[in-house]
């Protein structure tokens, strides 16, 4: 329906359509790492079996699940996906998915790839095998002179696409922490129908505040 006000006209927006959804149980997984990377990995297969046990069809972990959030143990802690024997981070999510016929957004883990680091989320489908793999787009920086400064960019190469991956409950499109600070990725996956799966892991009270700010802005 055209409207026109003055010498101006405009067109009556259509009804935004939502992708039909079934039903499902998700499982989000909250973990408290440790620098013993063994243990991590244990706390992560319990609690991916917990919520598997009580109907989680798809179980998201948090960022840097298998490691602690902090430039001194990214590169100690990489792995080499493509070499799963060498890869017990991502074996334990492929093993988990298959043995409990579920999909798993595994959080992230650093990646170690042709000399350079990632932050990378793997997805496991229920079938064990990878189903997609995204690379943090934005890093986090921040430099308070004489209070605090962490950089991802001083260790960690960015990624240069979106994620979007077919799974057996839908379509859905990935970002890790920082990525939720730029709305276009997000209105990305939103025209294409996806179901968004974001993952954020406060790393200290000033990423806490700079998150919340970000809400209010963005809502």
């Amino acid at each position: 329906m055209a409207n026109t006000r003055g010498n101006f006209s405009f067109t009556a927006l259509q009804p935004l359509e939502l992708p039909t959804i079934s039903k499902f149980k998700i499982g989000l997984c909250q973990l408290s790492v440790s620098v013993d990377k063994n243990q991590n990995l244990i706390h992560a297969h319990n609690s991916i079996k917990f919520a598997a046990e009580k109907g989680a069809r798809l179980v998201v972990l948090p960022e840097m699940w298998n490691c602690p959030y902090s430039n001194d143990y990214f590169a100690k802690y990489a792995e080499n996906f493509e070499e799963e024997d060498a890869s017990p981070s991502f074996s334990i999510l492929s093993e988990a998915a298959l043995s409990l016929g579920i999909t798993i957004v595994g959080g992230s883990m650093p990646e170690c790839d042709s000399g350079k680091l990632f932050n990378t989320c793997c997805v496991s489908g229920a079938d064990g095998k990878l189903k997609a793999k995204h690379r943090k787009v934005h890093l986090f920086d921040i430099d308070i002179p004489g209070d605090i400064s962490f950089k991802e960019s001083d260790i960690f190469t960015a990624g240069d696409r979106p994620t979007m991956v077919d799974t057996e409950m839908g379509c859905i499109g990935v970002g890790i922490c920082h990525d939720i600070r730029f709305p276009e990725l997000a209105m990305l996956y939103r025209a294409k129908g996806f179901l968004l799966v974001i993952k954020l892991r406060f790393v200290t009270n000033y990423a806490d505040i700079f998150m919340r700010l970000n809400y209010l802005c963005e809502c």
